[in-house]
């Protein structure tokens, strides 16, 4: 593993919405949306994520730009797709740019006074392949990385950047096996390739098309609350 971090880079600077489930939230989540979405998709699922003294939420808006996969037409993405399984050509400067992006959110969160281990990174779909990505190649340990109905377009580079802080950081990967948009099995491979390379991936699979269930949210808080019951280094 690469012992890279991202000092001199030039991050995106990326407009958030932000909330809390609680007065005196001791974590936070960095919470990255899905292809043509916004940070607001994901705001009311804030009251159903209950965890004791409650969360910080930063749901960030990506940027607006042309959609191969979409004809071209303009909406917010964390990068350019051609399609999803992954396959070439691959939009590497956005992925990158977004991946810098997130990691000037973790850090800004620690900056205000969480512990990095009191800081998850989140992401749904497309949002969801940045999230594993940043996370896994931060420098400082994160309290866990969440990959929700979603795949890894740029596998072997994550292979490459991984760093050491996050080897052993907790993985929660869900997926719908009815999901039209990003096939299960997509899904399903990253997460036994994260888990053969020795990550700790938690896998569940749900009945449900390309979105998010009372169960899963049930089980998101149940781990969610698993990795606050540690005390950080």
């Amino acid at each position: 593993m690469n012992e890279s971090d991202h000092a001199g880079e030039s991050p995106e600077v990326f407009e958030t919405v932000e909330s809390a489930s609680g007065p005196t939230p001791g974590a936070s989540v960095v919470w990255l949306h899905g292809l043509g979405a916004d940070g607001h998709d994901f705001e009311p699922i804030v009251p159903e994520i209950v965890v004791p003294g409650g969360l910080r939420f930063v749901f960030p808006h990506a940027p607006v730009r042309p959609v191969t996969i979409n004809a071209g037409f303009a909406m917010r993405a964390w990068y350019d797709i051609s399609a999803l399984d992954g396959s070439p050509p691959r939009d590497s400067a956005g992925f990158d740019a977004s991946v810098r992006g997130v990691r000037h959110l973790i850090d800004r969160e620690i900056e205000s006074g969480f512990a990095p281990e009191r800081v998850f990174v989140a992401g749904f779909s497309q949002g969801g392949s940045i999230a594993l990505h940043a996370g896994l190649t931060y420098p400082k340990r994160l309290a866990g990385v969440i990959g929700l109905s979603t795949w890894l377009p740029f596998a072997e580079r994550l292979e490459r950047d991984r760093n050491d802080a996050n080897a052993s950081t907790p993985l929660l990967m869900a997926h719908g096996s009815a999901d039209p948009v990003v096939p299960q099995a997509g899904g399903r491979a990253a997460a036994d390739r994260l888990t053969a390379l020795g990550h700790p991936v938690e896998w569940h699979s749900y009945p449900m098309p390309h979105a998010v269930c009372p169960d899963e949210l049930s089980d998101l808080c149940a781990w969610l609350t698993a990795r606050l019951a540690t005390k950080p280094a």
